[in-house]
Order: structure tokens, then sequence, then C-alpha cells
């Protein structure tokens, strides 16, 4: 596992508990969604991940040194859901830095790669403070991408990004996936999860409610279909009853335009869990 996490427990001072023996494991060439409401504990778990924050108890491990050793960090990329580059420095130059402290030797043709990968090429020399907050956020994701990391934390990518701007960050990280580079994504964006990620994570008030692929998660919610009479829902059917429903409609001298197989999105699992 490139990324493993058991019985994670963190408790804060004022009896707060953020994380409630949370386990999560991340596979190479991965992409697995963290999901949750507010304060449910998500970016406690990725900064744990990270080395940033300690857990009164569990451990985390990456590549299997344990998070926050030299060796763990040199093998993530971290992009913060705030963080701040200098406003005078370029798009170019706060790669250089971030190339320095981590130690890539990738140089100019690294930098030029990501900052192509991520739509800035034409950027590369216009300072931060010029940049709209959707441009800031995608350099973000390109300074996460230096030294080409095994594991990827992001914590809401794509906040700050417009609908074009989204689907440019889906695509890389289906590239990513295609270079057996793994990624642990904290996002609010359902829809965007359910695109791009192979299995989800939900939790709330500090403890995982559902786990499973977005295809696990669904349920058939009927069929519907359109008639010349109007449309039919026929509930808890399935792909696999389409077929006798047509006939029998058919047969009972209906005309038939369209049907549509109902299931339930990640959102509608979501809602759910976190309610229960």
């Amino acid at each position: 596992m490139v990324l493993e996490a058991r019985g994670l427990i963190k408790r804060y001072g004022s009896g707060v508990v953020a994380l409630d023996g949370v386990d999560l494991e991340v596979g190479e060439g991965e992409l697995v969604g963290l999901l949750g409401p507010n304060g449910a504990g998500k970016s406690t778990l990725v900064k744990i991940c990270c080395g940033l924050v300690r857990p009164s108890a569990g451990s985390a491990t990456v590549v299997g040194a344990p998070a926050g050793s030299p060796a763990a960090r040199a093998a993530l990329g971290y992009l913060a859901e705030l963080f701040r580059f200098p406003g005078w420095a370029a798009a170019d130059e706060v790669l250089e830095l971030h190339q320095r402290l981590s130690g890539s030797d990738g140089g100019e043709r690294e930098r030029g790669e990501l900052l192509e990968l991520v739509g800035l090429a034409d950027a590369r020399g216009r300072s931060v403070e010029t940049m709209s907050k959707g441009m800031q956020q995608r350099l973000g994701l390109a300074q996460a991408l230096i030294g080409r990391p095994a594991l990827l934390l992001l914590d809401e990518p794509t906040s700050a990004l417009d609908p074009v701007g989204r689907r440019l960050v889906r695509e890389v990280l289906l590239e990513l996936k295609r270079r057996g580079q793994s990624v642990l994504l904290n996002s609010h964006l359902l829809s965007e999860v359910e695109l791009v990620c192979d299995r989800v994570l939900i939790i709330n008030r500090g403890g995982v409610v559902t786990r499973g692929r977005p295809d696990e998660l669904a349920r058939p919610r009927g069929v519907e279909v359109e008639t010349a009479g109007g449309t039919r829902l026929f509930e808890g059917a399935g792909r696999e009853d389409a077929p006798r429903i047509v006939s029998e409609l058919v047969a009972a001298g209906e005309s038939v335009y369209e049907v549509r197989v109902l299931r339930s999105t990640l959102e509608d699992v979501y809602v759910q869990a976190v309610s229960e």
C-alpha cells in the first residue's frame, strides 16, 4: 500500500474527538475520494498522513515509512485547502523554489511540463498576485506534483475552479492514475469524486460511515419508461428487468419511446450516510 492508516484517533485538549478509529488504504495508482461534512475530520486525517499532526493513537505510513518521516515526506506531494504563494513571485519562480525545497533535480524541463499539464504554460512569467484564484489553485496543484511523488494528498483542489478548470483537474488526476501515481482526494464536489475515484470513504463525526467503489454504493431506484400514455416508473426494478418490462408493455399495446434505468447517485448515498 502507498498509504495505510490503522486505528487513527485524534483528541484535542478541548475534549474534541476529531478522529475515532479510522482505517484507510490507498493502493498504487489508485484514486480514493475522502468525503464528509465540515468538521467530520477529513482535514485532520490528511494532515496526519502528511505528518503535520500527530495522532493520539493509531498509525499512518506512506510507502511503508511512518508518516512525517523523511522517507514519507519525500514520497508525497501535498496541496492544502488554504495556501498562499508570494504575490510578487512568478509561476516559474514558485515551482523553482519548491524544487529546491523538495530536492527535485527536474529543473526547467520539469517546471515547463507541470505548467503545461495544469494549463498554465502561457503564465510561466506571470506573478501570482495578477492571477485569478483558479489559476493560483492550478499552480498549487503543479507545486504538489514536483518530483513525481508516489502519493498526492489533495485538500479541496477544485474549490476555486470554474467548470472548465474542474474538467482540467479531472483530466490531470486521470493522467496521474495512468502514470501509476496515487491520490487521496478530499473534496465536497461529489460529482467530481464520482467521476474519477476508484473508491470513496465517507466519514462523519470522526468515524467511517461508508466505504466502497462508487458503483457498489449506488442502489437501483427502478426503471422509468416513457410511453404514449405518459411516463411510468417501475420501482424496485433493475437493468435485468428492463427487457421484460418493455416486452409486456408492447404486448399490451403500449408504444414505448424511451427506457431509463435509474440508480442512486453518490450524492444520494452521501446524504443518507451522514444523516444516519
